[in-house]
Order: structure tokens, then sequence, then C-alpha cells
């Protein structure tokens, strides 16, 4: 991609990661959340079919994990997204697909319906993805 091509498709990617305002900072002087925004621009820049996020919210505030989690889903329509992690919650909201591996072997791979449907009748709304990992891997266990 020549130059001029960059600089043009960057401002669209800027602006749909909301970071047009910080369009002129070093990202030295970026917040983490920030950093990881500039990192999915970079990719729409150069129209990725494809974004692989590995542990993309460790490390964000609470504020800054939203933001980030509302970026993915807004690009859904554009880019396919395949998130690794372990932070459960990441993928209860955002995920339509979750597989789970353990030691190089698969133990779900389902909708997230599927998965969360997992957990112990008992487990508290909120806490069904965990409560689905944790079920999964006692399972494991047992074998």
């Amino acid at each position: 991609m020549n130059r001029r091509d960059a600089w043009d498709r960057a401002e669209g990617a800027l602006r749909r990661v909301e970071l047009t305002d910080r369009a002129g900072d070093r990202t030295s002087r970026l917040s983490g959340g920030q950093l990881r925004r500039v990192g999915v621009a970079a990719a729409l820049v150069h129209d990725a079919r494809v974004l692989l996020l590995d542990e993309p919210t460790a490390g964000l505030d609470p504020r800054q994990r939203r933001v980030f989690r509302d970026l993915l889903s807004g690009l859904r329509e554009d880019v396919d997204v395949l998130l690794s992690t372990h932070d459960v919650a990441d993928l209860a909201e955002e995920a339509d697909h979750v597989t789970v591996l353990d030691a190089g072997t698969i133990l779900h791979s389902g909708s997230t319906d599927s998965f969360v449907a997992l957990a112990p009748p008992e487990t508290v709304a909120g806490r069904l993805a965990e409560g689905a990992y944790t079920t999964l891997l006692e399972g494991r266990g047992t074998e």
C-alpha cells in the first residue's frame, strides 16, 4: 500500500475505533486500551478479514474493557474476530461460538448458548460462563 492510501485509510480506521482526537499523538502517550484500539485500526487500514486477538482486555480497567468490547461488536459486519482469553466474561457477552481447550484437547466447541448451558443450575446469572468453564475443567479431571 502506498503512503497516500495508508494515510487516507488511517483516518477512517481511527474514526471507527474512536481515536481521531489522538491521531497526532505518539503511541507512547496512549493508554493500554487506546493502544489496543490502534492495533485494531491498523488491521482495518489493511482491510483485514479476520482479527486474531490474544487476551485483548487483559490489564484494562472496567470502562476500557467496555469500550473495547463495544468496538469489537461494532466490527462484526466487516471482520471476523478470533479471541483467545482466560477471562470467560469476555466471551459470554460478545462471542457467538466458544471453543474451550485444555492441554491441547477440545473440551467444548459450539454456540455460546450451548456453552453457558453447561453451568450448574445454582450459578448466579452474571457468572454463567465461569460456571460452564469450571464444569468443563472439573469433568476433565474425572476422566
